[in-house]
């Protein structure tokens, strides 16, 4: 017999009643029935309920060890009573009857339970990571995500992409976030940086003449943590195609990321996923990240307040503000206090409030509004805005970007308070059409707004005749319910293009030639048409797992501030690990509170 197991956890049926088996696994939790102690016995594939007697040779050992302690019994496997079976396990019409017993890892007094489902602090789950992996849904988050991942890898194969690797150690790339930076021991005062992303190699594999290629890549990028990104590093399906053109890069990872998530959640995906023009979902949601379970669309609305007597809005759309009107469907119905309600959480949030007009079922429309426009005004408001006799509309007052700013999280708003975004289903769509260029207030200069390896709508004619911030990319992203799931483009293959395309931005042909010279040089020398995007990993796992937040997903995650609680990272080290690699510690200057001066 095996010294450790014959059979796992979750393995034991009639069948097996009458066999002497082995099995290893964690004391889950213990109950003591009198002359009987029960042990529910734990590992990766279930649980199995062991019994021991009182006054039994084994009884003593398995008495006094803790819960989480790593055991092996050995006996016989027997039925169990009618009125015990337990239809909830596949194990649960057995039980093994202890004959043996051997502790092999004895645990201490825990710091969390893995039995139940109580909640603990994050600090102590991610301290005690190892812990908290071993509770059940942790186990099942994690499982699913290893099981996603094969069947992205499987769908990618059996679409003819050959799966390649990309260097970890590797330059400094403008992805938009700070680097990990990596010093040389061998080049005094020169640094590797952690890859954002794979990009200029995995257009250097279309170069090479490799036609199709992904991996499921790790990036890491020195930002803050959100719920929905994590500090430090993540994972995305990345990949690229050569000889295609936007639509083409759609059809190929549409089925693979729509069949994913009908593999794993049940759920019907209609396809093709919508195309949305960037300018147009800014309009109609006030976001390029628009969760379409939510039915509200906004409308604008400017030209019925322009020289109208409601004086607060006329005078700011005279200095270059639009008004943008969100829909609030069967809200005139509710309370005024409904709408009080949603005007102070705009003031909480550091806007100046929202404006609105109720329209009843019969009767003139109400509110501070209304009274101030006349019917005319007021009848173009409700057929602009799509309104219907009950529904109420709420108005976003500001420069164009702060107003859809504002509109976008009251439309998020409005449609979670009035209940109106569905559960259980995942809406998909492409954001199109991004801006290739956008001018930074701070900076006073144009910057990219996106992907700098794009290709630019109208190639090198648009560069050189159109105002950078009216030309279009090739770039698109793919977004479910409200969450942005990857970024792609259709890449810039051209050394004169790209060239042109940096100029606009800042950069001198001396400094694309430092900064990105492997790739432009690679370029000369004959480069197909080619694009690509990358899907957050850790995203859809997040998204299919229906959880908030992507820690629940990640096996080993850092708090939000970027720290590893449980390997104690980052940490000091050792001089003359310093001195190997030429760095020398200058700490920043300790903050002065007031009144310590």
């Amino acid at each position: 017999m095996h010294p450790y197991r014959t059979h796992n956890c979750g393995a034991l049926t009639e069948k097996l009643v009458g066999e002497t088996v082995r099995l290893s696994g964690w004391i889950h939790r213990k109950r003591d029935h009198g002359n009987l102690l029960f042990v529910d016995l734990r590992d990766q594939y279930g649980i199995t309920q062991c019994v021991v007697e009182t006054d039994a040779p084994t009884f003593q050992a398995i008495d006094t060890a803790r819960p989480e302690s790593v055991i092996t019994v050995t006996g016989p496997v027997v039925a169990r009573s009618e009125e015990t079976i337990n239809p909830s396990l596949p194990t649960g019409h057995v039980e093994v009857r202890i004959a043996e017993i051997a502790i092999q890892g004895p645990a201490d007094e825990l710091p969390i339970q893995v039995f139940g489902d109580q909640e603990f602090p994050e600090d102590l789950r991610l301290r005690y990571r190892f812990l908290d992996l071993r509770r059940e849904k942790m186990q099942r988050n994690i499982i699913l995500r290893s099981k996603v991942i094969t069947s992205i890898r499987q769908r990618m194969v059996d679409q003819g992409f050959t799966e390649l690797q990309t260097p970890i150690l590797t330059a400094s790339s403008p992805e938009g976030a700070r680097d990990y930076l990596v010093p040389s021991r061998l080049h005094p005062g020169q640094f590797y940086a952690l890859p954002q992303a794979p990009q200029q190699f995995k257009q250097l594999y279309m170069v090479s003449g490799f036609d199709r290629y992904f991996q499921i890549a790790p990036c890491f990028r020195d930002e803050d943590a959100r719920a929905d990104r994590s500090p430090g590093e993540f994972y995305h399906l990345d990949m690229e195609m050569s000889f295609v053109e936007q639509e083409d890069v759609f059809q190929a990872i549409e089925p693979v990321i729509a069949g994913v998530f009908e593999e794993f959640t049940g759920k019907d995906v209609a396809r093709p996923f919508p195309r949305i023009p960037f300018a147009e979902a800014i309009l109609k949601y006030g976001t390029d990240k628009p969760d379409l379970r939510n039915p509200i669309e906004i409308a604008d609305v400017t030209e019925a307040f322009k020289g109208s007597g409601f004086g607060i809005f006329a005078k700011a759309i005279e200095k270059g503000a639009v008004v943008r009107a969100i829909p609030a469907p069967g809200a005139a119905s509710r309370a005024r206090s409904f709408f009080d309600k949603m005007n102070d959480w705009a003031r909480a949030e550091g806007w100046p409030g929202l404006g609105y007009i109720q329209f009843p079922e019969d009767g003139p429309a109400k509110g501070p509004i209304a009274k101030n426009l006349d019917d005319d005004r007021v009848a173009m408001i409700q057929k602009i805005a799509g309104l219907n006799p009950g529904d109420g509309v709420f108005f976003a007052c500001d420069q164009p970007n702060k107003a859809a700013e504002l509109a976008g999280l009251a439309r998020a708003k409005v449609g979670t308070d009035l209940e109106l975004i569905g559960g259980g289903e995942f809406k998909f769509c492409w954001i199109v059409d991004y801006p290739m260029y956008e001018f930074d207030e701070t900076a006073g200069k144009i910057e990219f707004s996106h992907n700098p390896f794009s290709m630019p709508q109208g190639g090198l004619e648009a560069l050189n005749e159109k105002d950078p911030v009216e030309v279009l990319a090739y770039q698109y992203d793919i977004v479910c319910n409200g969450v942005e799931l990857s970024s792609g483009a259709i890449r810039n293959h051209r050394a004169d293009i790209m060239v042109k395309a940096f100029d606009i931005a800042g950069y001198s042909s001396a400094d694309v030639e430092e900064k990105f010279g492997g790739m432009l040089n690679a370029f000369r020398y004959g480069a197909p048409p080619h694009g690509g995007i990358a899907p957050g990993i850790d995203r859809i796992v997040m998204l299919i797992a229906g959880e908030p937040n992507l820690r629940e997903i990640v096996a080993f995650p850092m708090t939000q501030n970027a720290q590893d609680l449980m390997m104690a990272a980052p940490a000091v080290v050792p001089e003359q690990a310093l001195k190997d690699v030429h760095i020398k510690i200058v700490m920043p200057p300790k903050k002065v509170e007031p009144g310590q001066e």
